[in-house]
C-alpha cells in the first residue's frame, strides 16, 4: 500500500513538472505569436457571440451560407465600428488633456511633498515632479496607441471570423465541452456588459452632479475597465483624483469624487453582480488575479480583458478529464482532498 502510494506521488510529481514546462513553452509561443494570436482569439470570441444569429439564418430562414456570413459580418462590422469610434473619441480627448492631466498630477505631488517635508522626510521634489509631468502624458499616449493598434487589427479579425463562420456546422447540435464554453462566454459577456453599463452610468451621474471636469470621459473609462475584474474598478476609481484635487479646494468634494464611485463599485460587486451572474465562472479570486497578471504580461491590456473568459474555458476543459480534474478544482478554489488509507483489522 505504501509503495503504491509512493508511486502515485511520483506520477503526480512528473505530471506536474511536465505541465509547468508545457505552460512555460506555451507562454513563450503565445508571446512570440501575439500579433496573430490576439486577432485569432478575438475572432473566436466574436464568432461565439454572433453564432446564434448565423445559425438562425441558416437553419430557420434557410439562407445560403454566404448570405448568412455577409449579414453576420455586417452586424460584426457595425459593432466594431461603434466600438472603434467610441475608443477614438475617448482617447483623443485623453490625449488632448494629457499634458494638463500630468501637470495636475504634479500639483498633487507637490502638495504631498509639502506634507512630507513638514514631517522632516526629505525627497528630491523637483526631480520627481518633472518625471511625473513628463511620464503621465507618455503613459496616456502609449495606452491609446496600444488600443488603437488593437483596433487596426480589425481587418485580420474579420478575416478570421469569415473562415470560422464558413467552417461552422449550424445543423449540428453542440454538446459537451464546446457547448459549455460557448454558453459560459456568452453569459459572461452579457452579464459583464450589463454590470459595466450600470456602473458607468451611476458613476457618470455622480461625477457630473459633483461638477467634475471630463465626468463622462471617466464614466466611459469605468465602462471599459469594469471588464477587468477587481483591478479595473480600483484604477477607474482613482483616475479622477488629480482632476478633483486641481478643481476642488474643498476636501469633502475631493473625498466624494473617490468615495461615492468606490461605494458604487462595492455595492454592485457585492450585491448586484452575484445575483446577476447566477451560475458564475467558478474561479477563485486569487485565480482571477493570477490570470490577469499572466495574460497581462503576455498580451498587455488586451490580455487582461481576455484573461477571465480564457481561464474559465481552460477550467471547463480541465474538468472534463479525470487526470486534470484536480487542477480544475484548484482553479475553483477547492483544494483536492488527500485520501488516507484506513487500516482494517
Amino acid at each position: 500500500m505504501e509503495r503504491k502510494h509512493l508511486r502515485n506521488e511520483q506520477v503526480w510529481l512528473a505530471v506536474g513538472s511536465l505541465m509547468i514546462l508545457a505552460t512555460v513553452a506555451l507562454a513563450l509561443a503565445l508571446a512570440y505569436t501575439r500579433d496573430v494570436m490576439i486577432p485569432f482569439v478575438l475572432a473566436i470570441f466574436i464568432t461565439t457571440v454572433v453564432a446564434p444569429c448565423f445559425d438562425y439564418q441558416v437553419t430557420r430562414l434557410r439562407f445560403p451560407r454566404w448570405v448568412a456570413v455577409v449579414t453576420t459580418l455586417l452586424v460584426v462590422a457595425a459593432l466594431l465600428s461603434l466600438l472603434s469610434l467610441a475608443f477614438v473619441a475617448a482617447f483623443q480627448a485623453m490625449i488632448a488633456v494629457a499634458r494638463e492631466y500630468g501637470q495636475q498630477v504634479g500639483d498633487l505631488s507637490e502638495r504631498l511633498f509639502v506634507y512630507l517635508q513638514a514631517r522632516h522626510i526629505q525627497i528630491d521634489q523637483a526631480k520627481v515632479v518633472a518625471q511625473i509631468e513628463e511620464r503621465v502624458p507618455q503613459y496616456v499616449t502609449q495606452s491609446a496607441g496600444i488600443l488603437m493598434g488593437t483596433i487596426s487589427h480589425a481587418v485580420l479579425v474579420i478575416i478570421f471570423v469569415v473562415f470560422l463562420l464558413f467552417g461552422r456546422d449550424s445543423h449540428k447540435r453542440r454538446s459537451g465541452i464546446a457547448a459549455d464554453i460557448e454558453r459560459t462566454f456568452r453569459e459572461y459577456l452579457i452579464e459583464m456588459t450589463i454590470i459595466s453599463t450600470l456602473t458607468a452610468t451611476l458613476v457618470g451621474l455622480v461625477l457630473w452632479t459633483l461638477g467634475l471636469q471630463m465626468a463622462w470621459l471617466f464614466a466611459f473609462l469605468v465602462f471599459i475597465l469594469t471588464y477587468i475584474p477587481n483591478v479595473g474598478g480600483i484604477v477607474a476609481t482613482l483616475l479622477p483624483l488629480p482632476i478633483a484635487f486641481a478643481q476642488f479646494h474643498n476636501p469633502w468634494m475631493i473625498a466624494a469624487v473617490v468615495a461615492i464611485p468606490a461605494s458604487i463599485h462595492v455595492v454592485i460587486g457585492s450585491f448586484v453582480a452575484p445575483r446577476l451572474m447566477a451560475h458564475g465562472l467558478e474561479l477563485h479570486p486569487v485565480t482571477i488575479l493570477l490570470a490577469l497578471a499572466f495574460w497581462g504580461l503576455l498580451w498587455g491590456i488586451v490580455g487582461m480583458f481576455l484573461a477571465v473568459p480564457m481561464v474559465a474555458m481552460f477550467r471547463i476543459v480541465l474538468a472534463e478529464f479525470d487526470t486534470t480534474r484536480p487542477l480544475a478544482e484548484l482553479l475553483s478554489g477547492r483544494l483536492p482532498g488527500r485520501r488516507t488509507a484506513v487500516a482494517t483489522p
